[in-house]
């Protein structure tokens, strides 16, 4: 682990930026431009596709993959992010587990506000479902708001009836819209990516006018997990959001989940980003793909047992 590395990429995320809020266009080109600087491994292929009406990204090991699927949801606030910008993390989960991922390309806000993402999201795993697959051979992960839409998906596919996956993953989740969370405030000035003020800028476009008092919106504080599959929540000490992933591992907990909470000291929001210029990145990555490989290996060993 390296404190060098860590203070070169808190000192690049502190580059200094507009005082006014970013137009949506302005939002989305800094992100796509920061995202484009993230490692993508080597050994993996990619193929456009389509996801429950919907365009995704596939991404598989270039060498076939291994029974096993991610439904992998990208990062940005419901306001930026595709499939692509987050492929630093898709591709690096496919290269260390063997599995192939799918990523969809759910609409944004302000365009397209609460429920849109979790909609999509939910068409998405309902047509791997249509498809044959087993629910035991698909897992969840995603980052930022798309780590918090692994969860408000499974609530979504519990209350539609619906399977839930064998595994849930979440880097640096967004679950509460009503902003609640100690960090919020004791972590503003700490956090090199978000203030308050920023994630209500674009929150507010996702919500739309909507009550952010409801498990879809803020399952850290609202959610029955009752029922849920095992949770790896991965976060950084350096967040405004932390309190999110506190607090829901401890509902998890509550509600007789299996979870794990991964906490790493002086790293920032969605630090997993920076595999192969953070040590941290690749450790927790390391770990990530270990959590999915057991969880999905023993739902397919479960099964088999019953046959």
């Amino acid at each position: 682990m390296s404190k060098e590395q860590r203070a070169r990429i808190d000192a690049m995320l502190r580059q200094p930026r507009p005082e006014s809020p970013r137009s949506v266009e302005e939002l989305r080109a800094g992100f796509k431009a920061l995202m484009a600087q993230m490692i993508v491994p080597d050994g993996i292929r990619t193929t456009r596709t389509t996801l429950g009406n919907r365009s995704a990204l596939q991404v598989e090991p270039d060498n076939g993959p291994r029974a096993g699927t991610i439904l992998y949801f990208h990062g940005g606030g419901f306001v930026f992010g595709s499939p692509e910008t987050a492929l630093s993390l898709t591709g690096h989960l496919v290269a260390k587990t063997g599995f192939s991922a799918y990523s969809p390309d759910y609409r944004l806000a302000p365009e397209h506000p609460f429920p849109a993402a979790i909609e999509d999201t939910l068409s998405a795993y309902r047509d791997l479902l249509d498809s044959g697959m087993d629910p035991s051979a698909i897992a969840f992960a995603g980052d930022s708001a798309g780590g918090g839409l692994t969860v408000t998906t499974c609530l979504a596919a519990r209350d539609a009836g619906l399977p839930l996956p064998a595994a849930i993953v979440a880097f640096s989740p967004g679950l509460d819209a009503t902003r609640t969370g100690e960090s919020m405030d004791t972590k503003e000035g700490i956090d090199p990516v978000f203030t308050r003020e920023a994630v209500e800028h674009t929150g507010a476009m996702y919500l739309a006018g909507a009550d952010p008092h409801q498990p879809l919106l803020s399952p850290a504080v609202l959610a029955d997990l009752s029922g849920f599959p095992p949770m790896l929540i991965q976060v950084g000490t350096n967040e405004i959001l932390l309190d999110d992933s506190t607090r829901l591992a401890a509902r998890a907990r509550a509600a007789g989940v299996d979870v794990i909470l991964d906490v790493t000291a002086d790293v920032p929001h969605v630090f997993q980003s920076f595999a192969g210029v953070l040590d941290e990145a690749d450790e927790a990555l390391d770990r990530a793909a270990h959590f999915l490989g057991r969880r999905l290996g023993a739902g397919r060993a479960a099964n088999a047992s019953e046959k």
